[in-house]
């Protein structure tokens, strides 16, 4: 199956973010793939099917939905179909802890971190289909987005992370109206949902309660309390439980040695790796990637 990476798009250098509208029909059809990048994906207009994962589901003029690094899609598509979609492609940090701090807006980000890391059924079921206003302000952020990253003018790099900000914020307004009636959660379950995604998106980077205390303002007792509480462990063992089930992709998945492995889900001390792996497993990494290969 074919692993796309930013590589592969013209991006400028240390930006990692691409924007492009494309076309599909019968005759044009990205094969069955995955990638590297978070994806976001609005569709402008048609109908197809997208086939996600082992499910798959109609997509309409309207839709908008986010596909996580290691996902694997695609579409199909009938003789009479075709589909125009704007694909979004950027890093999972690229939008900066410190802007997000500084605005105070992690609480307004749902569609970002809480969405995309639902389960299959619930994810989709619950995916946002634009309509009237709301899909023309959509529509317009991300045709600004695409001139501000085809033109490159002096600034161009804050004010395509800004208008992202602003996207993300935008979707989960719609996200959270459309679901409200239906939703039960706490704010405290949320807030620990919230965490969840942020750490599913950075699970290969340095992570201290601190770091997550200061960018969801709540103090490191409480944020332990209450991930105790709904997740019924700690947030650094939550952290060691995501970063080891990638690893576990990557072992199977790729031919890197161990020691790559364990730098690329975050760990710098392979020797510490091997000792939770097996400790997660009940086996070492080598032995894991020999059995499920």
């Amino acid at each position: 199956m074919r692993i796309k990476s930013m590589s592969l798009y013209s991006h400028p250098r240390d930006f990692p973010f691409w924007i492009q509208q494309n076309l599909h029909d019968v005759r044009d059809m990205p094969d069955f793939h995955t990638h590297k990048f978070v994806e976001l994906i609005y569709i402008a207009d048609g109908r197809a099917t997208h086939l996600f994962q082992d499910i798959c589901y109609e997509i309409q003029a309207g839709d908008i939905f986010i596909i996580n690094p290691g996902e694997r899609h695609g579409y199909s598509l009938k003789e009479d179909q075709r589909i125009v979609l704007f694909n979004c492609l950027f890093e999972p940090d690229f939008i900066p802890h410190s802007l997000l701090n500084r605005l105070h807006i992690t609480d307004s980000l749902d569609f970002f971190y809480v969405q995309p890391f639902l389960n299959g059924h619930s994810r989709f079921h619950h995916k946002l289909n634009l309509r009237g206003e709301a899909a023309d302000r959509t529509r317009t952020i991300l045709e600004e987005l695409l001139q501000e990253l085809n033109r490159r003018q002096p600034g161009y790099q804050a004010i395509i992370q800004l208008k992202m900000t602003n996207l993300f914020i935008l979707l989960s307004r719609f996200y959270k109206n459309r679901n409200h009636h239906a939703d039960h959660r706490s704010p405290q379950e949320l807030l620990v949902r919230r965490i969840c995604g942020y750490v599913e998106r950075h699970y290969n980077q340095k992570i201290t309660l601190p770091d997550i205390s200061a960018l969801f303002q709540i103090g490191v007792r409480q944020l332990n309390r209450l991930f105790n509480q709904y997740t019924g462990s700690s947030v650094i063992e939550y952290v060691h439980r995501i970063r080891i089930k990638h690893a576990k992709r990557l072992l199977t998945d790729t031919d890197e040695k161990v020691n790559v492995v364990a730098e690329l889900v975050g760990y710098g001390d392979p020797a510490f790796f091997n000792k939770l792996f097996v400790r997660e497993t009940g086996r070492s990494p080598g032995k894991y990637r020999e059995e499920n290969r």
